[in-house]
């Protein structure tokens, strides 16, 4: 679908951007299909069909937007942005890209275009080279600008209202099914304004162990840890918050480990100064589970980033030098997972700024006892 309501200036913007960036690898050519960089340069989100939506930017010259025609009305069009080049049934639309990217010598091609098209494309073009695109769009991408950090927050705040009512015991959980729980959270990520559903996850006890645990069939006990895992898409922009609860009085154990999670994920967000680069937010935060002698139960990377995708650059892991930049949106969300017993993580995203890093998510971090 198309991004109504924004204005097209921020596409003549981005697409400006992006071919400064092309001059900069020497990309001659950029071809984006299905995938996220799509929208980010035109509003316009391809379905993932067997028949060919590719957009062509010339580094040099008019974009155009080649589509089903049966597709082409579902387009917002952006003057100034890129032309409709609409093809029919009975038409070979690889060839039509390559027409317009004859000449190339050099080729940026999305990580998510499909494989059969490139193996199409590739004789069509003799004598290129072929490139990812992410090298151009990425780093573009990550820098969010005000509007996509607006559009972030009011993400948050949504599934923040959620995460408080689960912690004010206005979820029912004892007694119900992860499912029906996941279910639950599912309807009101829904109802808090979001387009989809992207995952709720419901992990109860022992299931909690597992990071991505799929909600099943387990009913929901009392005296347990409650690991709820959730977000959705709402405006083109994706929210991502995890929050824990226990049906109860936490045991002694579950306490101490989460008194530790709780201030691994306080440093961690705190690490977020720009400049800083993103393995050192993963090591700030890994430091104080291992000093507490959990460190061989935090079996992930300290984040992600997220934008328009649910995980995307950039990754707060370690080897990742990048640099923290003004407008970086991640996640940080360590994990505690005691196989066979129980796991807990604590989940918020955090915009780096010049004035410091902001999360995004400010409901209870505690580890809150619910009677519900």
């Amino acid at each position: 679908m198309s991004a109504a309501g924004v204005d097209p200036s921020v596409y003549l913007e981005r697409l400006a951007r992006v071919r400064a960036a092309m001059a900069e690898h020497d990309v001659d050519t950029l071809l984006l299909s299905v995938g996220h960089d799509l929208p980010y340069l035109t509003g316009y989100t391809a379905m993932p069909l067997e028949r060919l939506t590719m957009l062509v930017v010339p580094r040099a010259g008019d974009a155009t937007m080649i589509i089903p025609a049966l597709e082409a009305p579902r387009v917002r069009e952006v003057p100034g942005a890129f032309e409709l080049l609409a093809w029919g049934e009975t038409q070979n639309p690889t060839a039509l890209v390559a027409g317009l990217a004859a000449g190339s010598g050099r080729v940026a091609v999305g990580d998510q275009m499909w494989a059969r098209f490139l193996v199409e494309l590739l004789p069509q073009l003799p004598g290129a080279e072929f490139t990812r695109a992410v090298d151009v769009v990425g780093p573009l991408r990550m820098s969010k600008d005000q509007a996509e950090i607006d559009a972030l927050t009011a993400a948050g705040a949504a599934v923040d209202r959620i995460a408080a009512e689960l912690q004010r015991g206005e979820i029912p959980l004892v007694g119900r099914t992860e499912a029906d729980v996941s279910a639950h959270l599912s309807r009101r990520i829904i109802e808090e304004g979001h387009d989809k559903v992207n995952f709720a996850i419901v992990a109860a006890g022992e299931n909690a162990a597992s990071p991505h645990h799929h909600a099943g069939s387990r009913l929901i006990r009392e005296n347990e840890i409650v690991l709820c895992d959730f977000g959705g898409t709402m405006a083109g922009y994706c929210s991502d918050t995890t929050r824990c609860v226990f049906t109860g009085e936490p045991s002694a154990d579950v306490a101490e480990a989460y008194a530790v999670l709780h201030e691994a994920q306080r440093v961690g967000v705190a690490a977020g100064a720009v400049g800083t680069p993103c393995e050192e937010i993963d090591r700030a935060t890994r430091k104080v589970i291992d000093d507490a002698g959990y460190g061989e139960y935090f079996i992930h990377r300290t984040g992600h980033g997220i934008g328009m995708e649910e995980h995307e650059d950039p990754y707060i892991v370690e080897g990742n030098q990048l640099p923290l930049e003004a407008g970086h949106a991640y996640s940080v969300e360590p994990g505690i997972y005691i196989p066979g017993r129980w796991g807990m993580r604590l989940e918020d995203i955090v915009v780096a700024t010049a004035d410091g890093p902001v999360a995004l998510n400010n409901s209870d971090h505690g580890l809150v006892g619910v009677d519900a």
